[in-house]
């Protein structure tokens, strides 16, 4: 009896936090910006967009082309080679002659390629490359973004005038993510709503809020502010460089902004169920600042916020009716997150199916966490793209945990 009266307890505990964080977050998110329901401007500054790519293939063909096919902005588009041992490089190269390329010459556009032969020590390979990236750059504002991610023509430009006009110093526009796989379409949601417990982007503008992200697909920032913040070289070690440059330029002081617009920066994250595992392999425990304590808590949190309301609906319809009306409450507040979802992915889509995916994507998530945590120790480091990572140089180098 006792049992029975604490679990029902934590299922309305339960209920009351997916409502409440629910609710804001569907307040909040509204009053994101949307740059397609922004007037365009002219754009006055220079945009250098840093692309740095490991082993993408012919894959990173169709990002950089995007960018080269950008319009109503000055940009140059800076492609760094990261040691691959695939054609990445040679697919950079090849667009240096590129038709596409030489009509951009004529345009407001230009492109360089930079090869990386060799990691220094107390670097990970992809902060180096965008430092080398950086290094090169001659615009005004600097876009840091994957190679995989492909733009709109007319993306740049919007981004820079609209920063430009709120006078911002860091822009992250929110991509939309493409799930092109079952196992794709089952997590996507299901981690767009473990986001809601994260930075609230609502507030990222509010100068007196802590609420701080960056992104890897889309972070722009005036060169002056890289430079005030130290560049990646303070983050030459950091796993989650791209979000944790976002803390860096709200810490100092700097002004963020984060806006929406569908399908203006587009990126497919992972390849199926299994990449997502693999991609959170590699962030998860790095999220926690490499500490045990901390991933702990935080497994058990999320095994009990994503699975118990679906346990006490099964155990509210064939045993106690008590368990089943927290249950439903939680589970009202995650159906429409999962509604909410089609802000940021495709509005023809059917997220809601989802929802029934939901106890085996929390399994898929809780497994992925435990894997990031195992490996990391056992390995005694992080492997990613073919370089091992000590784990005692990334605990040395990792900020504090927020």
């Amino acid at each position: 009896m006792a049992l029975r009266v604490v679990g029902i307890a934590v299922g309305w505990g339960v209920a009351l936090l997916w409502t409440t964080r629910a609710s804001a977050w569907m307040r909040g998110i509204s009053r994101l910006p949307n740059l397609l329901e922004l007037a365009p401007a002219p754009a006055r500054g220079s945009v250098s967009v840093i692309v740095p790519a490991r082993n993408e293939g012919p894959g990173v063909a169709a990002g950089l082309r995007s960018l080269l096919a950008s319009k109503g902005v000055d940009i140059e588009v800076i492609a760094v080679d990261d040691r691959s041992t695939d054609d990445t490089g040679a697919t950079m190269d090849a667009l240096q002659t590129d038709a596409l390329e030489q009509e951009a010459r004529a345009s407001r556009v230009r492109y360089a390629v930079e090869h990386v032969d060799e990691l220094p020590a107390g670097w990970l390979g992809k902060p180096h490359a965008m430092a080398r990236g950086a290094a090169l750059a001659t615009g005004e504002w600097l876009l840091f973004t994957d190679a995989d991610v492909v733009f709109a023509e007319d993306t740049l430009a919007r981004a820079l005038s609209y920063v430009e006009r709120e006078g911002g110093d860091h822009l992250l526009v929110v991509p939309t993510v493409v799930a092109q796989s079952a196992g794709e379409a089952m997590m996507l949601p299901f981690l767009h709503v473990l986001s809601i417990w994260g930075p609230r982007l609502w507030r990222v503008a509010d100068p007196h809020s802590r609420d701080a992200i960056g992104v890897g697909a889309f972070n722009l920032m005036r060169r002056s502010t890289y430079e005030a913040v130290g560049g990646w070289e303070r983050l030459r070690m950091e796993v989650i460089e791209d979000v944790r440059i976002g803390y860096l330029i709200k810490g100092a002081g700097f002004a963020s902004r984060v806006v929406t617009g569908y399908n203006l920066v587009r990126i497919r994250w992972a390849r199926g169920a299994w990449g997502v595992v693999t991609n959170l392999t590699k962030n998860v425990f790095a999220a926690f600042r490499f500490r045990i304590g901390l991933m702990v808590g935080g497994t058990v949190a999320t095994a009990i916020m994503c699975l118990l309301p679906f346990a006490g609906l099964v155990l509210g319809i064939g045993w106690d009716r008590a368990w089943l009306w927290p249950s439903l409450v939680s589970l009202t507040a995650l159906a429409a997150l999962y509604w909410r979802y089609r802000r940021f992915a495709d509005p023809s889509g059917a997220p809601m199916l989802w929802l029934l995916a939901f106890p085996a994507a929390a399994l898929v998530f809780i497994y992925a966490m435990v894997r990031s945590t195992v490996l990391t120790l056992m390995r005694g480091g992080v492997v990613w793209r073919g370089t091992f990572y000590p784990l005692r140089e990334l605990r040395a180098h990792a900020g504090p945990f927020r």
